[in-house]
This record gives C-alpha cells, sequence and structure tokens, in this order.
C-alpha cells in the first residue's frame, strides 16, 4: 500500500515538474517576466494583520485649543501615516552566528555471582576444570557515545525599498509591504519586505530601518537562467523526498 502511494506521488510532482518544463521550453530565448503591478491586499492569500489592542481613547476637544487631545503632533509633516501612503525602508541586515557544540559519554559496567557452600561444592564437581564456581555467572556492558556539532553562518544586506502601507492598526501602527523587481539580461532579482512600524519610528525624511518593523518578513532572491542551474533537477529532487537513505 506504501509502495502504491509513493508511486502516485512520483507520478503527481513528475507531472507538476513536466508543467514547469513545458513552460520553460515555451520561454526558450526570452527574459524573464515581470510581475505586473497590483493591489496587495488583492492578492490570493492575503490576510489582513490581527493584533492585540489597546482599549479605544475617546477623542476630546478643549476650549480655544488649537489641538484634539489625541493628536501625537503639533505641526503637520509629509511623514507616511496613512493607508496608500509610501515610504522608504532601509533594509541593513548584518548577521553572524558561530557555535560549537561537543559531547561524550560512556559507562560501563561488570557484575560476577558465584556459588558457594554445599552448592558450590556439587558445583565444582560437575563442572569442567576451568570453571569455578567463585565466578559462576559473569556480566558485563560498555556504552559509549559522542556528538560534535557546530554553526558557522554570516550574512549581510544592504539595499533600500519603497514601501506602501496596507493597512492602519486601531492603536496607529502601521502595516507595510514593499515589493521591488530589477531585471538583468536573463536574471531577475525580487526583493520582498513586509511588517509592522511605529510612526513615531519614521524619520523626518520618510524613511525606516529595517530593524525597527515588527513582525518583518524579509525575502530576497531570483529567478531566471542563473537561479535555474543553481537549482537540482526534478530528478533528483524526487529521489531526495521519497529516498530513506
Amino acid at each position: 500500500m506504501n509502495a502504491i502511494r509513493i508511486l502516485i506521488g512520483v507520478a503527481l510532482v513528475a507531472s507538476l515538474g513536466g508543467c514547469s518544463a513545458l513552460d520553460k521550453l515555451a520561454r526558450v530565448g526570452e527574459a524573464p517576466t515581470l510581475t505586473a503591478i497590483a493591489d496587495p491586499t488583492a492578492q490570493p492569500g492575503y490576510n489582513p494583520v490581527t493584533m492585540p489592542m489597546p482599549a479605544a481613547d475617546p477623542v476630546a476637544y478643549q476650549a480655544n485649543s488649537l489641538y484634539r487631545s489625541d493628536a501625537k503632533g503639533f505641526f503637520k509633516d509629509q511623514r507616511a501615516r496613512k493607508i496608500g501612503d509610501i515610504l522608504t525602508i532601509k533594509v541593513t541586515i548584518s548577521d553572524q552566528a558561530k557555535f560549537a557544540n561537543q559531547t561524550s559519554r560512556t559507562r560501563s559496567s561488570t557484575s560476577e555471582t558465584g556459588v558457594g557452600g554445599v552448592l558450590g561444592s556439587v558445583f565444582n564437581s560437575v563442572a569442567p576444570a576451568d570453571v569455578t564456581a567463585d565466578a559462576a555467572v559473569t556480566t558485563s556492558s560498555g556504552l559509549g557515545d559522542s556528538g560534535v556539532g557546530s554553526v558557522n553562518r554570516s550574512e549581510t544586506l544592504n539595499t533600500q525599498i519603497a514601501a506602501v502601507i496596507t493597512q492602519v492598526l486601531p492603536n496607529g501602527n502601521l502595516v507595510i509591504e514593499g515589493r521591488q523587481e530589477v531585471r538583468v539580461n536573463f536574471e531577475v532579482r525580487d526583493l520582498i519586505v513586509a511588517g509592522i512600524v511605529r510612526p513615531e519610528d519614521i524619520a523626518n525624511d520618510n524613511t525606516i530601518e529595517s530593524a525597527k518593523i515588527a513582525e518583518a518578513r524579509i525575502a530576497y532572491g531570483g529567478r531566471g537562467q542563473i537561479t535555474d542551474v543553481q537549482q537540482p533537477r526534478y530528478g533528483t529532487q524526487i529521489l531526495d523526498a521519497i529516498l530513506p537513505f
């Protein structure tokens, strides 16, 4: 039964790979197409962000006052604050992680059981000459285990991307999403940034650092001829998925 399921899975993956291969054949000699500009909230799978919110404060106006009580600034500026506004994200990622772990465990045990007295005499009378009653039963065991692991990773990314405010949360925080595609010859570089920012963290020049984005989702990749060469073939990916060894 499991073999039938595996064969069915292989056939489905192969058919999907065949469709992708046909698409690639149809685009031979052509550059990768860019994605059409569209409303992010209208894309399949888009879900509005819902976060825990404090109770809303009622808006109150004071007599002879120039501003309302819930205003966050006296003068109006041009920084992004409404749905559809654009701000610039300074993506700066410089991560380095290095871990080294080593474990070793050893255990050994030995036990002997002898027979004395009358039973020992009877045992010696019937046992071979090289067997004695003082060590009638002897057991020993040993266990050894060792492991070594290490991680050495370094990542650096410095770029800028413009993002659009797609949602304003009840507490004033802004949900942003930005996409950028650059095509050079037959390779497209994709950059996607999304997350939640505070209006107070937006600088005077309408920029914000990526480190100040909550729930940040940053994707940097590419597609095209170079990316296709770097990927394993469909057959190799199928074997990697189903082979148990």
